[in-house]
């Protein structure tokens, strides 16, 4: 009589590894279709923009996460180590942010497509960045698969970079505006504190 093979037999060269939690293949779904939302809506925004600045950290940031995107369904599916590892984003930005409020027209909801800005644009982007780091943050406690978990882990400084290019981006632009407090009242509060003299617990 012939044998049937072993269905949870992995020894085979290439089985995927089957140590996922199921809690953690459900997340897992969750973030890669996140992913694949984020690439495809950023294809849609690519068509209206009109800053070519704009344009090239749409495209800068498209490439990479499509790189990250490989890197994770390449782990999760397989559960060992990716061929091309998490790489890290370099945002082309400075650093300098600009404080205070100016006067604007008041904001209201766009009546049809053709109404689209870039300010507008690059707010759904920074949108969209910023949930998918706040989602691979809740996930990545809850992985069981040590090298799925790594690879989300370390993909969350990399959503925050992007999020935080686009938030620069936007601030110069005076699309996101840095409202200060009196100079008075910020120092009280950067004075709130004091450090402790560090000691062993009893």
């Amino acid at each position: 009589m012939q044998q049937q093979p072993n269905s949870n037999d992995n020894s085979k060269t290439n089985a995927p590894s089957t140590n996922h939690g199921g809690h953690e293949l459900f997340d897992a779904h969750e973030i890669i279709a996140s992913v694949i939302s984020l690439m495809d809506q950023y294809q849609m925004y690519e068509q209206h923009i009109q800053d070519q600045k704009l344009k090239d950290i749409l495209n800068r940031q498209y490439t990479f996460i499509e790189t990250m995107y490989n890197t994770i369904v390449e782990s999760f599916s397989t559960g060992n180590k990716p061929s091309v590892s998490t790489q890290v984003y370099k945002m082309e930005e400075d650093h300098t942010t600009v404080y205070g409020l100016k006067p604007g027209q008041p904001k209201k909801p766009n009546q049809s497509v053709q109404e689209l800005s870039d300010k507008g644009l690059s707010a759904y982007m920074l949108g969209q960045t910023k949930s998918l780091a706040s989602l691979f943050s809740m996930t990545a406690l809850e992985m069981t698969n040590p090298v799925l978990r790594r690879v989300i882990a370390d993909s969350v400084p990399n959503l925050i970079e992007m999020s935080y290019e686009i938030f620069l981006y936007q601030n110069k632009h005076g699309y996101y505006q840095v409202p200060q407090l009196a100079p008075q009242d910020m120092n009280q509060m950067l004075q709130s504190y004091a450090q402790t003299n560090q000691q062993p617990m009893q």
